[in-house]
């Protein structure tokens, strides 16, 4: 971690987020992601560095997740060697704001990177930086099959409960959107989501997570918005 005094960090957002915008529930005025999250990152007194060729890079996974293994491999590596370089051979942390991407990077990198999910860096590094101004009433909240399988849902609800009163952690073993394959087979999203409505208290109206794709599944099949936990924060301590 580095002091106060030199808040670097290298950000690495996702192919997904950098490609597919906002939900139905977003105004045209409000920013994408990528960009709401350089602006939080500075507000919270963070210079960014971004990895060169960033247009290029992908973690592998979508490759993996197909079976084309030469290909994740070759995108992993290369994405490997310019987080080293953009931070300085691991000097300063890499955040990423998708966890299934960091889930697959930490599975795949071999060298002294700290790369670091968006939950635990925004609960340990971006929070102490900031002044919650305006609680939520009532959320929702999913940890996403790699947030479980980290270990992370418990830090999730921590950093849930910094920012709203109510916070209803969604209880369901997978989305069902499993990564993209929601978009062809709906029927997975609608099993796996099949109990969520009833567990959605009927004065909230947010939910949020760290997964664009989940949060897709979710803003379909629960009828509220939902979306990038990097959102609540961005608007609690405006």
């Amino acid at each position: 971690m580095n002091t106060t005094a030199d808040l670097k960090v290298v950000y690495f957002p996702s192919c997904i987020n950098r490609s597919m915008g906002k939900n139905h529930f977003q105004d045209s005025d409000d920013l994408q992601l990528t960009e709401l999250t350089h602006q939080l990152l500075v507000r919270a007194g963070f210079t960014i560095i971004y990895p060169e060729f960033m247009d290029n890079h992908c973690c592998g996974m979508p490759f993996s997740s197909k079976g084309f293994a030469e290909a994740n491999h070759e995108q992993s590596e290369a994405l490997e060697n310019d987080l080293l370089k953009a931070s300085e051979n691991g000097k300063y942390p890499v955040l990423y704001d998708m966890s299934p991407c960091f889930y697959h990077s930490k599975e795949e990198f071999s060298k002294a990177l700290k790369i670091v999910d968006p939950i635990e860096f925004m609960l340990d590094y971006v929070m102490p930086q900031l002044v919650v101004k305006n609680k939520k009433d009532t959320i929702a909240v999913f940890p996403v099959c790699s947030v479980k399988k980290i270990g992370k849902t418990e830090q999730l609800v921590t950093l849930s409960k910094l920012c709203a009163e109510k916070v209803t952690l969604i209880d369901s073993n997978c989305c069902g959107f499993a990564g993209d394959r929601g978009f062809l087979i709906p029927e997975l999203n609608e099993h796996g989501l099949r109990d969520l409505k009833a567990q959605i208290p009927t004065n909230c109206k947010e939910g949020y997570s760290t997964s664009r794709t989940c949060e897709i599944g979710f803003e379909k099949m629960s009828g509220i918005d939902f979306k990038s936990i990097f959102y609540l924060i961005e608007e609690v301590t405006r």
